[in-house]
């Protein structure tokens, strides 16, 4: 007769899992760091950060430091709010975030308070995470949605460092993956050493605590992504969307943001419909990643349509149908003058949707396909706060229906707009307040003398 595995003895068998991850991991990263570096996704000269050795021009502040980790763009923006309410609390205070990706590096490097340090996050390997933890000793580490490493979590753990998971997410992949017997040892393991888990949704707390998290360190704040929309623009912003509301004049405009792959064939049939009705409609179709846009670039030449890319900061003329961004870090500022936004990333199978609430937040009147992935859960508190707040459509030809009643009905536009601003504002109010009172009450009630020094 099988007996019940005790905790103790979880906890051996996830203590061993870990130490095979310790050892295989240290053995891999070399290889895995030499193959993002010929794929062009490291920074040519900042990759040795990567194995933990700082590149700053100062030496580590002797105070205590607090270190946010964010691997990507979306996620880098979701943290951006903290940090900077961080900052405002705690001037003086030594900040230092870390992202994985070029692009957020590109776009959040000019986003940052004065006095915030950027470095590239190491690779979750023990001679990376050592070297890193070694030379920047932070008090608190605040992980961004998924971040689990194992390397990361335990060797803050066993340093005394507390850690933090906030807008915690895992997807049904990860959470089917971890929930295997072997799986769920070692991640029940990491998150039994969090001092506090922010998750996103409901769903998200319900995965967490399947995945053995104290239910204790569970705690609701909101979607760090809603109040995205809320960073405020910068002079270099406010100039460019000064210089493109010009350039458009009072053409009837949408656009296509984070558009995948795939997406920008039905984006342009949508278009040549459209233009049909509208005869001096401009689209800005703004691919997710930006090489893209080459493809992009070559089908319109094909078809001989009259476009231009913001790269080569070319006039927008009255014979210009499509504007091409094929730039980093203007999402934002598009969304200022454009009075429709449909969200990519939501329009083939296979595709998880992206952040509606910055289209929101700059009153855009919002669309999205079928496909959004945890983004379900935005659209419902939208939706729960007012219906027009946001379309989601099912496919080709009622997006092409959608946008040809907003675009030829102001009354029914202007409804939309404002409905989608209204759900934004409800739902941004706030949460960053909550996050960090959160944070306060798990990470540093026990340091106070130490940060209010």
């Amino acid at each position: 007769m099988r007996t019940a595995r005790t905790p103790a003895s979880a906890a051996r068998g996830g203590r061993a899992l870990y130490e095979l991850y310790r050892a295989a991991s240290r053995a891999v990263a070399p290889a895995v760091l030499l193959w993002r570096r010929v794929r062009g996704l490291e920074h040519p000269s900042r990759w040795p950060e990567r194995l933990g050795r700082p590149s700053v021009v100062r030496p580590r502040p002797d105070s205590p430091l607090v270190w946010f980790h964010a691997v990507s763009l979306g996620e880098g923006m979701a943290a951006l709010p903290v940090v900077r309410h961080c900052a405002r609390l705690h001037p003086g205070l030594p900040i230092l975030i870390t992202t994985t990706t070029l692009s957020s590096f590109e776009v959040i490097k000019d986003l940052l308070p004065d006095g915030v340090i950027h470095q590239f996050a190491p690779l979750d390997c023990p001679d990376a995470i050592e070297s890193f933890i070694r030379y920047w000793k932070p008090n608190l580490i605040l992980l961004m949605e998924s971040e689990l490493w194992p390397n990361l979590i335990l060797s803050a753990s066993e340093k005394g460092i507390a850690v933090a998971l906030l807008n915690g997410r895992i997807s049904l992949k990860s959470f089917n993956r971890w929930s295997l017997p072997l799986g769920l040892q070692l991640v029940s393991l990491m998150l039994s050493r969090l001092s506090l888990v922010i998750p996103l949704s409901t769903i998200q707390a319900v995965r967490f605590q399947l995945l053995h998290t104290p239910p204790q360190i569970i705690h609701f704040a909101g979607d760090l992504k809603y109040v995205v929309g809320d960073i405020d623009a910068g002079e270099k912003e406010i100039t460019a969307i000064e210089d493109l509301q010009q350039q458009f004049s009072n053409r009837p405009i949408w656009m296509a943001a984070s558009i995948h792959r795939g997406e920008d064939e039905v984006v342009l049939r949508v278009h040549d419909e459209l233009i049909k009705i509208y005869p001096t409609l401009l689209l800005i179709i703004v691919p997710r990643h930006p090489q893209d846009s080459k493809n992009v670039s070559l089908n319109l030449k094909k078809h001989n349509v009259n476009f231009v890319l913001r790269s080569t900061r070319e006039v927008v003329s009255s014979n210009t149908s499509i504007y091409v961004v094929d730039t980093l870090g203007e999402l934002r500022m598009l969304y200022r003058v454009t009075p429709v936004a449909v969200i990519g990333g939501s329009f083939l199978p296979g595709l998880a949707g992206h952040n509606i609430s910055e289209a929101a937040a700059a009153g855009c009147a919002v669309l999205t396909g079928p496909y959004v992935g945890h983004f379900y859960h935005m659209l419902v508190e939208m939706w729960q706060i007012n219906p027009s707040a946001v379309k989601q459509v099912t496919g080709e030809y009622e997006l092409f229906e959608a946008l040809k009643q907003l675009l030829g009905n102001s009354k029914a536009l202007e409804t939309c707009q404002k409905a989608a601003k209204h759900a934004f504002s409800i739902m941004s109010d706030g949460i960053v307040n909550r996050v960090w009172n959160l944070v306060r009450a798990f990470t540093i009630s026990s340091q106070t003398d130490a940060w209010n020094s």
